[in-house]
């Protein structure tokens, strides 16, 4: 998914992520452009995932 796809629906994906996770926050899922990677690192820590197996998830949403 490109950033302009993820920016666009974004706030759909977020209610997702956060439904599937309930520990997420809205700090946890501020994008930023250009600020992908933080947003995936946060993640990445929080859940203890990988960023392409987020970056997949978020595909698959």
């Amino acid at each position: 998914m490109t950033t302009l796809k993820i920016k666009g629906t974004w706030n759909e994906l977020k209610g997702k992520l956060k439904q599937k996770y309930g520990e997420l926050t809205d700090d946890d899922l501020t994008f930023a452009e250009g600020k992908d990677d933080e947003m995936l690192g946060r993640l990445q820590k929080k859940l203890g995932r990988t960023k392409e197996d987020i970056r997949k998830e978020i595909e698959q949403l």
